[in-house]
């Protein structure tokens, strides 16, 4: 009776509305799994760091057709009443998602997708296959944007806006995903404790022995660039692979476009383990099969990829008068050049990652959105 007493919904019912009020209302909620509260209309979530069973069906169904004041804070309600709006009202709705690292924002994201995908349409062969798309997206773009950091073990390292499209029924027809500020400096240096992005744990632990032996693929601990924090708790890198493929699969990316990706992370993980030495304050490459290995991944000859981490290519004059010089690069600058190609080969694979996926989704003809 004393929780319920002091407690509420709502912090704009509370009688002490002040910081030290609202913060206390919502350890007490905390306290009791009661981890979602309202603000007039912004929904506030406390991040439980644990499970916790209140997004199953039955969840789901307790919640549809129901308005916000009618049920307790969740973000279902959030997510029922952008829906519902968009197909009574016929207009487009944004949810904004916003908070700290390891806040939640990026299981919000996948409840509130999970919810509208559950009410949402017919259940047609054609809007079904919409729906899983739409779902498999997520798995996806965590393995390839999301990495363990010190605060959370599956932080989202880039930025994403996503429209959820609808016809004028009311049936999910399509998506579009846009990202923003990948963290590409991850790929070639991690604090430590922190990991670098989960697909190249995944990818090295999980592979078939197929795609071990067509890409020289070892465990995580033989490449330079994934020396860190090689496992997390309540991860398992080689399950989550599973799903990963699955994800691909049910998007439409081919068996031989997996190749291409699984042959590119490896390029970037062998690139990684190029070690180089001075000779004569010029940068030479120590092992040269490391070399080869990395070129052979990354569909070049090994001659161009040398000189390309090894040389700096510059041109000076203008107009009829134009000359070229490849000057030789020091140790420092050869590093430099192999953690920038790197680093811009998995920014431009998960660009086109992006692009693949709003080309399997993507509908002109939606009519209404939920972003």
């Amino acid at each position: 009776m004393a929780f319920k007493k002091h407690v509420v919904d709502d912090l704009v019912m509370l009688v002490n509305l002040s910081e030290s009020g609202i913060t206390e209302n919502l350890k007490k909620r905390h306290a009791n799994d009661l981890i979602y509260t309202n603000i007039g209309p912004v929904l506030v979530a406390v991040n439980p760091y644990k499970f916790i069973d209140q997004f199953g069906e039955e969840v789901i169904e307790a919640y549809c057709g129901r308005y916000v004041f009618e049920m307790p804070p969740h973000i279902f309600a959030v997510a029922e009443s952008s829906y519902r709006t968009m197909v009574t009202e016929h207009e487009n709705q944004c949810i904004i998602i916003s908070g700290e690292s390891g806040a939640g924002k990026t299981e919000a994201s996948k409840h509130i997708m999970k919810y509208i995908a559950g009410v949402a349409g017919s259940e047609s062969s054609k809007v079904q296959r919409i729906k899983d798309m739409i779902l498999q997206s997520n798995p996806l773009l965590e393995a390839f944007g999301n990495a363990k950091t010190l605060r959370n073990n599956n932080s989202s390292r880039f930025g994403k806006y996503m429209e959820l499209q609808f016809n004028y029924s009311g049936e999910p027809i399509g998506a579009r995903i846009t990202n923003y500020l990948l963290e590409k400096s991850r790929v070639v240096q991690q604090t430590q404790g922190e990991r670098n992005f989960h697909i190249f744990y995944q990818l090295t632990r999980g592979a078939s022995e197929e795609d071990r032996q067509a890409f020289q693929i070892f465990g995580p601990e033989s490449y330079a660039i994934l020396l860190g924090e090689l496992d997390v708790d309540g991860i398992d890198d080689a399950k989550e692979f599973e799903e990963t493929v699955n994800a691909m699969n049910i998007i439409g990316i081919t068996r031989e476009e997996q190749k291409e990706i699984f042959a590119t992370l490896m390029g970037i993980l062998w690139l990684g383990n190029i070690v180089f030495e001075d000779r004569d304050g010029r940068a030479a490459i120590t092992d040269q099969n490391t070399l080869g290995m990395a070129a052979y991944l990354l569909g070049v000859e090994g001659s161009v990829l040398e000189k390309a981490l090894c040389y700096r290519f510059i041109e000076m004059g203008q107009g009829m008068v134009q000359e070229s010089y490849d000057v030789p690069q020091n140790v420092e600058q050869a590093q430099f050049a192999r953690d920038a190609l790197g680093k811009n080969i998995y920014s431009r694979m998960f660009d086109w990652l992006v692009v693949k996926l709003n080309r399997c989704m993507f509908n002109s003809q939606g009519e209404y959105i939920v972003g």
